[in-house]
């Protein structure tokens, strides 16, 4: 089975595109999910967490997410000090949830493939790419957050250029060009690739 990665920058419609592969019966591990998922499930993400952090991050065992993002988009030291924690952790339930599918390729979906170092995991990487003004519009409309927010949360990922340049393959999410074409164009060769 293919291991394929799909990324893209924040606001670039990863979500949108992931959704259209399912329903040509792909499964997708979302790396954002099961982060999140972790942060409130996993007991030694949580004690790790709240080590870092402080423990009243959690309120009834819920991850105050404001408060973290708060905390960490103000010390870059600290945000680094939870993808510590968090990717690895993510990273091993991903490449666990990975082993048990069946179908001819499979897809994981994740901001950061190539700051982490996870793409190397991945046969295929998939990117997509939509405009930096469209993806802050986009997240500014989603997040309900001012422009500002946007601008530093993209500051903290690789450019967008240099992530679709060390992609295999790139579908454009720029509300001009159809999607489904273009995933369906991918997914014709990955089927090959598979075989």
């Amino acid at each position: 089975m293919l291991k394929v990665g799909i990324t893209g920058g924040i606001g670039s419609g990863k979500t949108t595109v992931c959704q259209v592969f399912e329903t040509l019966g792909i499964p997708v591990f979302y790396a954002d999910l099961a982060g999140r998922f972790l942060m409130e499930n996993d007991d030694f993400v949580k004690h790790e967490i709240g080590k870092l952090l402080g423990e009243d991050v959690y309120q009834n065992g819920i991850l105050n997410r404001e408060k973290v993002a708060s905390l960490v988009f103000k010390t870059p030291t600290l945000l680094q000090d939870l993808n510590a924690i968090v990717h690895p952790a993510v990273i091993k339930y991903g490449q666990e949830w990975m082993e048990k599918q069946t179908t001819p390729y499979a897809l994981k979906e994740a901001a950061i493939f190539f700051e982490s170092g996870s793409y190397k995991e991945m046969d295929v990487m998939i990117g997509v790419y939509a405009p930096r003004k469209t993806r802050i519009l986009r997240v500014m409309e989603r997040d309900k957050v001012p422009q500002e927010k946007v601008l530093e949360r993209m500051s903290y990922q690789m450019s967008e250029e240099e992530k679709m340049n060390r992609c295999d393959f790139v579908i454009t999410n720029d509300d001009m060009q159809a999607v489904l074409p273009q995933v369906l164009k991918v997914h014709g060769e990955l089927l090959l690739r598979a075989k």
